[in-house]
């Protein structure tokens, strides 16, 4: 056969990536090929420290030998060789503190965004020490889930521990602390600490007056594309990864669900509800709220992600169910149903508005849009001819209600969106997503990504290590699997009930803060 004709096989090898997700109750690992297709994944859940109602927090130790442990499992499990691996990259949660010696040993536990010992330095950094200004800098809404608070907190009550610190870190900082030994921070991190200028990206100096540190007590702001290399041979061998691999910083999980479910482009907003929830949007710039209802935290130097957390998702269902409907609960049982979709049927027999009962899920206090530690669930509107069943659909509309009040807000600032995608526990059940819709009065659409934030981390690093040159590259990895469209009669009833609920919640503040103070004082 003449040679210049001869057919040669060219064995590509197919490339993989891996993204970290550090959550409040568990860490994952997913192990991608670059084109987003999941190979394998991997999690582990850890306690939440909780002694007294104010207190949350974690053992920094278990959650970085979750991380470990989660990336050696997933590179065994996915039976891939080890050198096809190009980055790990992460994501993590916002606002946790790790008080550190100068060995870089934890002198406290991991205190979580979900801690609210420093509610009273929040009020006190509100009202005295100018603290909307210091948002409008930062983006960080003043409240005991931001750094600047717990930081301000610790330095007036516990100064003895304060002052033996040597720096105050983040989980993921810790993390790679451990393995590289530096302490870096990405921007998207540093976003969401109250104590970061957004124009400048660097710590802005009267936050640091007032939480009493200086630059040199934080760790060094990078992009979130920066990576690492030369990770400690220990744990290099124990996660069975080449030393020299890139460990790419990486971002929040909230900006990072956004970009995994493909939802970067302006007009698309990104709403999740799993335990608690979120919506958020994207921006070419920081945008603040002069109003201070939303945040601000930065994906990449050109994407910014505003929006605004709430407490109160899927929770306040598992609380229906528990406190509620035992008897539903036992005829679940029975039938060999999830309780949940009983719940949906008996809720999908009453009209949309629950006639006329609207539920405020505020029984953790809230975060966005009140931003009040204070706030209390109620029922308005209670009538004889209410039900249990009302009562179950008012509580999923309300939550709804909660989100679309933020919905509002982001409407104010950059007008009306186009495309919602939704995600979270609560996209299994049509009854809700219709109810999106229909509060919204948007269509819905419900990606068929479902590990975004880990999706989101794997993408942004195969974009810091240069293998891609947009971030866009997410549109043709995520699908979607339903659909709805509002139904327009029921919008009406909505909008009317929405304008009811948004005026008591505001009409209610100093009730919150007398009910608060009451049950503080009583229970």
């Amino acid at each position: 056969m003449d040679s210049d004709r001869q057919r040669r096989t060219i064995v590509v090898s197919t490339k993989y990536m891996i993204g970290v997700d550090i959550g409040t109750t568990s860490t994952k690992s997913v192990l991608f090929e670059t084109s987003g297709v999941l190979k394998a994944s991997h999690g582990i859940e850890y306690p939440l420290y909780s002694p007294k109602p104010a207190i949350a927090e974690q053992d920094p130790d278990e959650i970085f030998q979750a991380v470990v442990a989660t990336i050696r499992q997933v590179v065994a499990n996915s039976g891939v060789d080890s050198s096809d691996i190009l980055c790990v990259s992460f994501s993590s949660a916002m606002h946790s503190v790790i008080a550190v010696d100068a060995q870089g040993t934890p002198l406290t536990k991991c205190i979580t965004w979900a801690d609210n010992r420093s509610a009273g330095w929040t009020e006190r950094i509100k009202q005295e020490m100018n603290g909307h200004h210091i948002y409008l800098r930062t983006g960080t809404p003043i409240h005991p889930m931001s750094p600047l608070s717990k930081l301000t907190w610790l330095r007036h009550e516990q100064q003895e521990l304060f002052d033996k610190t040597s720096k105050f870190i983040s989980i993921k900082e810790y993390v790679f602390y451990r393995l590289f030994n530096q302490y870096v921070v990405d921007y998207s991190i540093a976003s969401a600490t109250g104590m970061f200028h957004l124009e400048k990206l660097a710590w802005d100096e009267e936050a640091l007056r007032i939480a009493g540190v200086t630059a040199d007590r934080l760790s060094q702001p990078v992009p979130t594309t920066h990576y690492l290399t030369g990770m400690e041979p220990h744990w290099a061998q124990q996660m069975n990864l080449p030393a020299s691999i890139p460990f790419v910083v990486g971002a929040s999980d909230g900006v990072l669900s956004n970009l995994g479910v493909n939802a970067i482009d302006p007009g698309t907003v990104a709403v999740t509800i799993g335990t608690s929830g979120a919506i958020r949007t994207v921006t070419d710039r920081p945008v603040v709220d002069p109003k201070g209802r939303i945040f601000c935290y930065a994906l990449t130097e050109n994407y910014w992600v505003i929006g605004g957390p709430v407490n109160n998702g899927g929770m306040i269902f598992r609380w229906v169910r528990d406190q509620l409907c035992a008897s539903e609960m036992e005829t679940a049982l029975r039938l060999g149903k999830d309780p949940y979709e009983i719940l949906t049927e008996i809720a999908s027999r009453v009209k949309p508005g629950s006639d006329g009962l609207i539920f405020h899920p505020y029984l953790t206090g809230e975060r966005a849009p009140l931003w009040d530690a204070n706030a209390r669930g109620s029922f308005f509107g209670l009538g004889l001819h209410h039900k249990k069943e009302h009562m179950i659909r008012a509580v999923l509309e309300g939550v709804i209600f909660n989100l679309y009040s933020v919905f509002m807000a982001l409407q104010e600032l950059i007008g009306m969106p186009n495309k919602i995608q939704a995600t979270g526990g609560f996209a299994r059940s049509e009854l809700w997503r219709q109810m999106m819709a229909d509060i919204f009065d948007q269509e819905v659409h419900v990606p068929e990504s479902v590990e975004s934030s880990c999706l989101g981390a794997a993408i942004l690093g195969l974009y810091g290590i240069g293998e891609i040159d947009s971030l866009h590259v997410v549109s043709g990895m995520v699908g979607a699997t339903h659909h709805h469209v509002p139904n327009k009669d029921n919008v009406v009833i909505y909008q009317e009930l929405s304008r009811i609920y948004v005026r008591l919640s505001r009409l209610l503040k100093e009730e919150y803060g007398e009910i608060a103070a009451f049950q503080k004082k009583w229970l």
